[in-house]
């Protein structure tokens, strides 16, 4: 014979952790997601057990707790102010540096900084720039000269 836990305890625990899942959907995750349809799951198999176990003034009395608990969670969760600080409010001004431009032009020559296997590091008067080569190997400290821009990547030859 299965011995079964005490209807309270599961129902009790049933309808904490339908709460619980609740609150987790309208705090940390918001949208419709299965966190908040496992929490109304819950929350409804522990009102029917209650329902089916207790009685119908316990039913009653766990729906309308239920209730009002799930509501003042979402009230709370949903209220303006709460989701005022989940917001993103600053704004990134940051930006990249687009190699197509032609900052580097065909003919410019520079000193790598590092041997170009085909790709490394170039000198560029003040600017380090990566750089690839057609397929050569250059050494570090020799002098190279751009060839042109292509697909983002500066290519270049030794000089």
């Amino acid at each position: 014979m299965v011995k079964r836990p005490p209807a309270m305890l599961t129902i009790a625990l049933l309808l904490l952790f339908g709460l619980l899942f609740l609150a987790a959907e309208v705090v940390f995750i918001p949208g419709t997601t299965v966190v908040g349809f496992v929490g109304f799951a819950l929350l409804a198999w522990g009102v029917w057990l209650s329902y089916h176990d207790l009685g119908t003034p316990a039913g009653h009395y766990a729906l309308a707790g239920a209730g009002a608990l799930a509501g003042m969670v979402l009230y709370l969760g949903l209220r303006p102010k709460n989701l005022a600080r989940a917001a993103l409010h600053s704004v990134n001004e940051g930006s990249v540096r687009d190699v197509r431009r032609a900052d580097v032009p065909a003919g410019t020559v520079g000193h790598t900084l590092s041997a170009l296997r085909p790709a490394g590091t170039v000198l560029f008067g003040e600017e380090r720039r990566e750089a690839v080569t057609r397929g050569e190997f250059v050494d570090a400290g020799r002098a190279v000269r751009v060839l042109g821009i292509e697909q983002n990547r500066i290519v270049v030859e030794g000089a």
